[in-house]
């Protein structure tokens, strides 16, 4: 066998230790068909012929970070909620006065197919530019059956435009609609029924979501749609236990829910619940930041219990407008005590298994998908350190090699605001030399 490409002349961290780096100096790895076909210290490497040779200049390499929760897709953005938090007006009265989702769910609604996908490739360009090669979308932002089958039909496009694996997953049950208001039992039937049948029959939904909170839905109203979904064989997630305990992380446990996400009030018997389950706590800093909660996820618990923590940008316009996933490490560091190598393992190991991935991503290892980042670094833990740092020089995305887009300063302005003449694109970075 010839293999397709080789690397050479780098650093490996490969996050297949249960706890550590999975450290290797002066390493190379090979390709072939897409999958790692070795890796190792450069001094064991067979005499073997590849296709191309790459040589990395001494570079780190990791796996390509996987962001595990986003609400990616959606119109408009709510700034103007942001002023009032900080004038000291809560979430939850934003959501009672008709702001928080709905507002996004009006602008959503009005958005046609093209409008959403292009703003979805300019966040997703985001998350390249820092290193994702995996990144799952959630619908929610619909709450009908046109607007959040059109909300995944973005998604679908995304992932098939941009060389980036994408997951697509039906989050229905994310609010109440205001034409339910007086029948929430009328749309949690539409949700169990109609929206996610017509969703399978399309090929759309790849899991199933909700969220559990006393502005949502019950836990009862999500068993049903759990229950439904569990029968049809979709993996399930949850959010859960981000605003109050109630007992969300048990029940995502008593499902087997591959994940419960946010889990800032979970309980100690929560927690215990999902480490016999398996399930993956999936932390989400941005949130707790934009919202400036000051009740951290029970971070000792998950550790002394065993729950596998993940970290996630948890992209959306109201709560967390957070498009770096290098800051959310950051974050996961700072504000919830994560040591760097649990943060890193958070967006690349654990990331996978809350996605049901960890047999072909997340770790570097071979037979693995060759998704792998490429950082001009002098230590993986300087992904959690540094902020408004560009150290990304490379990805490989089933062992074809992408260089990131070229950074954006500022986000997309609407389209009625952008000039007919646009100044030329800057020119990306040239790719390390191969031979």
């Amino acid at each position: 066998m010839i293999w397709d490409r080789l690397l050479r002349n780098l650093h490996l961290a490969t996050l297949a230790e249960p706890d550590g780096w999975g450290t290797i100096r002066d390493a190379a790895v090979a390709f072939h068909d897409g999958r790692i076909a070795w890796l190792g210290p450069a001094a064991e490497l067979p005499h073997q012929a590849a296709r191309q040779v790459t040589d990395l200049g001494g570079a780190w390499v990791t796996p390509g970070l996987i962001d595990c929760h986003t609400h990616l897709i959606f119109a408009g953005n709510r700034v103007e909620e942001f002023e009032r938090r900080l004038e000291g007006v809560s979430y939850a009265e934003i959501a009672a006065r008709g702001g928080g989702i709905m507002a996004t769910v009006r602008a959503t609604r009005g958005a046609g197919l093209e409008e959403l996908v292009e703003a979805g490739r300019e966040r997703l360009g985001n998350l390249l530019r820092e290193g994702v090669t995996t990144v799952e979308i959630k619908s929610g932002y619909g709450l009908d059956p046109e607007s959040e089958l059109r909300m995944l039909r973005a998604a679908r496009i995304l992932g098939r435009e941009l060389p980036v694996s994408v997951t697509t997953t039906f989050l229905g049950l994310h609010a109440l609609p205001p034409e339910y208001a007086e029948d929430r039992a009328a749309y949690v039937d539409l949700v169990a029924g109609e929206m996610l049948e017509r969703a399978l029959a399309e090929g759309l939904v790849d899991m199933v979501d909700a969220f559990l909170e006393g502005i949502a839905f019950t836990a009862e109203e999500v068993g049903r749609l759990f229950r439904v979904a569990k029968a049809r064989g979709l993996p399930l997630r949850l959010h859960a236990d981000q605003l109050a305990d109630g007992g969300g992380a048990a029940l995502a446990a008593s499902f087997g829910a591959l994940s419960a996400d946010h889990l800032e009030y979970t309980s100690e018997a929560g927690v215990r619940a999902m480490a016999e389950a398996g399930t993956v706590a999936v932390l989400l800093p941005g949130a707790f930041y934009t919202l400036r909660e000051t009740r951290r996820p029970p971070v000792e618990a998950f550790r002394r219990h065993g729950v596998p923590m993940a970290v996630a940008t948890d992209v959306n316009p109201g709560s967390s407008p957070l498009l770096s996933p290098l800051a959310a490490l950051n974050m996961a560091c700072i504000l919830f005590g994560l040591r760097p190598v649990e943060a890193v393992r958070g967006m690349t190991a654990h990331a996978a298994r809350a996605l049901g991935l960890a047999e072909d991503r997340g770790t570097l290892g071979i037979g693995k998908r060759a998704d792998l980042a490429v950082w001009r670094i002098a230590h993986p833990a300087e992904l959690c350190y540094w902020l408004g740092a560009d150290p990304l020089e490379l990805l490989f995305i089933a062992g074809e090699p992408v260089v990131p887009p070229a950074r954006r300063i500022v986000p997309p302005r609407p389209a009625a605001l952008r000039p007919s003449l646009r100044p030329a694109a800057r020119q990306p970075r040239r790719a390390p030399r191969s031979r």
